[in-house]
């Protein structure tokens, strides 16, 4: 806060629109987050002091793992809107939609019932991940790239 307070004056109106948006959305999800974890952590107390939670039970165990899954998804969204505030990064960063849109998909195939599901969303969800890891790792690259090049601008500045 104390950041964004001392850059307020330099920024434009569109920038400060978007500061104010984007702390806004920080505590909607951050409630988001609190409530999601305090029902996770019922659940799973309620689970443990019932004698439910067996690991061997796929349905639980995907149960308890979606729910995790779900709350690092939003906190990983969240990541990305607090780097906005201390502008770092853009609005929108593909990277991150695609790390975001990863672990949706983890969270997927982690409480996906496979006997259940058929061959062809399987390979569909299994291509998606695929596509989705080579993006993620071409933008990184990419990333990396730009990093080396503005580290090499600067150094011959100096």
């Amino acid at each position: 806060m104390r950041e964004t307070r001392e850059a307020w004056p330099a920024l434009s109106t569109y920038e400060r629109f978007e500061q104010v948006v984007s702390l806004v959305l920080t505590g909607l999800i951050g409630l988001v987050i609190a409530a999601a974890l305090i029902h996770l952590s019922f659940r799973i107390l309620m689970l443990v002091l019932s004698g439910l939670l067996d690991p061997a039970e796929t349905g639980v165990f995907q149960a308890v793992f979606g729910m995790i899954f779900t709350v690092l998804i939003a906190l990983e969204f969240n990541h990305s809107i607090i780097s906005v505030l201390h502008r770092k990064e853009s609005v929108v960063q593909v990277r991150t939609v695609v790390l975001i849109a990863l672990l949706a998909l983890v969270r997927k195939f982690i409480i996906l019932d496979a006997s259940k599901t058929d061959p062809l969303t399987i390979l569909g969800l299994a291509a998606a991940i695929l596509a989705l890891g080579s993006v993620h790792w071409l933008v990184r690259d990419q990333d990396r790239k730009d990093a080396a090049g503005q580290d090499q601008t600067h150094g011959t500045a100096d």
